[in-house]
């Protein structure tokens, strides 16, 4: 039953900022809440990494009391008063803190690399799964390097993010601590001690605002670069066969002398941070080594408070120093996680209906009512496309460059949606059936086959894993591969090279179409299969599709009109309409467009 049209979703327009490239904040809410939930999937090794983290900052914390104890108890004790122990209880004592310290700090480490690697696995496959679920409109309208980018780079600088994240929560919670103790052992001796780190914080402001030109141009420049070089790489052959490379090398030299320029101010403006903050830091120290110093001339301090208070100050600024180096870290951090969530809440823009139903199993007979389609709103591809195909039949779409052939085909396999319109197979919707449901039964061959670095019986299995071998050879006998493939160095077992490279064209495209008609596909799609066959190859394989194409229905589309002329019918298309429907000899005896791109082809004059 024919499905209402207004009933079934619509192509939703693609609108991402992908291209976007911004620094980002030190700290997103946003980000770190969405990082957190894949955390909690891994809370138990979490919690051990922080278990590990508060059994460090006790035993830092506890080092200086007890370097106090040995001071102020047996090294310079006080006459009048009695300590508990000796010099050799106060050495065990520490060795053991740093005992606990040594162990916890591993138990930290170890938890967090686990953590991370995790995280990584689980936010690629997510991505990578995502990919996959997009339509062929999101593919067409962003760079798969920039996608690759935010696979790998983003990613990656995300998971950096994660190892040193419960470290610099760590350093917080010692900041803290430690802030508390130098407070609670002498309050006015603590206030000399902070007193310049409001100097810190302006230090800090102000190379913040000068920095993040700098590093943003720097993340800039090198897109730039990474970008030139893959298209320099991609387009090597051409770049060669037109002796372009001096030229090639000179804009590359500009764009990576950019990126240079920008990396050493980058680099300068780094080194300009650490300087001023361990002034500081170390001014903060001689200020409390003047004024305790004074008090325990004075009588007032212990030598050994002192000496702690000292141990607990250095110890307080290192946290500090560290967070400073790490403050680019976590703004590109931030930025690369805001793009890949970017990323993962881009909606695909063609979903199953939310009471779409298994496709029942395919007869062949393909509608195409009232069809509209385009790409750009505004900007029909398709014009009100009515055509009826049986089962059974081989039907052919000729057209010049853009006539709309591929695109219409395409509508069939659900590669898109109708704009107005309905593509119905066996009086059913498309759009009222799972996808998966209605792509397991059709195949498709494209002009530029696709393998992956493969077994060849893998390839040509590729989603119907449970097909048996003779069913692979069957269908490479079919089609006129079984031979070469024998001859390779392990037969079907032999693995392709990247995209198939150490085989020809003409035989990756022969394995494609042993792919295409393995599963016993009732609908098969041939677009533009044969371009990248040799002449002779080709006859063999049309003789073959003779065949292969009986009793089910074929969509073939072709340029080369000496290879659909024995179609039950040719469809003629021209800027997006039909204009001739009918047999080979038919539309050549009508002497209109079919019959000129037939005498073009030919070479013969145009009457």
């Amino acid at each position: 039953m024919a499905t209402n049209s207004s009933d079934l979703p619509k192509t939703r327009s693609v609108t991402s900022n992908l291209d976007e490239l911004f620094l980002g904040n030190v700290y997103d809410a946003t980000v770190v809440r969405r990082l957190l939930s894949y955390v909690y999937v891994y809370r138990s090794t979490f919690f051990v990494a922080l278990i590990g983290v508060i059994f460090y900052i006790a035993a830092v914390v506890a080092q200086p009391l007890i370097i106090a104890w040995g001071i102020d108890g047996f090294i310079a004790p006080d006459p009048g008063e009695t300590r508990w122990g000796n010099l050799r209880t106060v050495s065990l004592i520490f060795l053991f803190d740093v005992l606990v310290m040594g162990i916890s700090q591993y138990i930290q480490f170890r938890a967090l690399a686990r953590l991370s690697t995790r995280l990584l696995f689980d936010l690629r496959r997510d991505m990578f799964n995502h990919l996959q679920g997009q339509s062929a409109t999101f593919f067409e309208r962003n760079e798969v390097g920039r996608l690759m980018s935010r696979v790998q780079n983003d990613v990656l600088a995300l998971q950096e993010f994660t190892e040193i994240s419960v470290p610099t929560l760590a350093d917080i919670l010692m900041l803290a601590v430690i802030a508390v103790t130098l407070f609670v052992t002498d309050f006015n001796l603590a206030l000399v001690a902070v007193g310049p780190i409001p100097l810190m914080v302006i230090t800090m402001a102000i190379w913040q605002r000068k920095a993040k030109p700098t590093f943003l141009r720097i993340r800039t420049a090198i897109s730039s670069v990474n970008g030139n070089l893959q298209e320099g790489i991609t387009g090597v052959r051409v770049t060669q066969s037109m002796n372009r490379q001096n030229r090639n090398l000179r804009k590359f030299d500009t764009l990576n002398t950019e990126h240079r320029d920008a990396a050493i101010k980058g680099g300068f403006l780094s080194g300009m941070l650490m300087p001023p903050i361990e002034v500081i830091s170390m001014a903060s120290v001689a200020l409390v080594v003047v004024v305790g110093g004074q008090q325990v001339l004075n009588g007032t301090l212990e030598l050994g408070i002192l000496t702690a208070f000292i141990l607990y100050l250095l110890r307080f600024f290192e946290p500090i120093r560290a967070m400073t180096m790490q403050f680019t870290q976590f703004q590109k951090a931030m930025a690369s996680g805001a793009r890949i969530f970017e990323l993962l809440d881009i909606e695909p823009d063609l979903v199953d209906a939310p009471d779409a139903k298994q496709m029942p199993p395919i007869n062949g007979k393909i509608e195409f009512k009232n069809v509209s389609f385009e790409y750009v709103p505004g900007l029909p591809v398709l014009n009100d496309i009515s055509l009826t195909i049986e089962p059974g039949e081989s039907v052919a779409f000729v057209g010049l460059t853009g006539a709309g052939k591929t695109t219409l085909v395409s509508l069939v396999q659900r590669l898109y949606d109708v704009t107005s319109g309905q593509v119905l197979i066996d009086g059913v919707d498309v759009r009222s059936v799972t996808r998966a449901s209605l792509a397991g039964q059709m195949s498709s061959v494209l002009q530029e086959p696709f393998l992956y670095s493969e077994a060849v019986s893998a390839n040509i299995k590729f989603n119907h894993v449970n097909v048996s071998e003779k069913s692979v050879i069957n269908s490479a006998t079919a089609v006129g591969a079984h031979d070469f493939i024998s001859k390779l160095p392990t037969g079907y077992s032999s693995i392709l090279e990247q995209r198939g490279a150490n085989l020809s064209m003409g035989q990756r495209a022969l394995v494609s179409m042993a792919r295409a008609i393995v599963a016993d596909p009732r609908i098969l799609i041939l677009d533009e299969a044969t371009a990248n066959m040799d002449s002779e190859t080709e006859y063999q394989l049309q003789e073959a599709l003779k065949e292969v194409l009986h009793g089910r229905t074929s969509l073939l589309i072709a340029h080369r009109l000496s290879t659909i002329t024995s179609a039950d019918k040719i469809v003629v298309l021209e800027h997006g309409k039909i204009v001739e429907v009918g047999k080979h000899e038919q539309l050549i005896a009508n002497k209109s467009v079919y019959s000129k791109l037939y005498a073009m082809n030919f070479g013969e004059p145009i009457r």
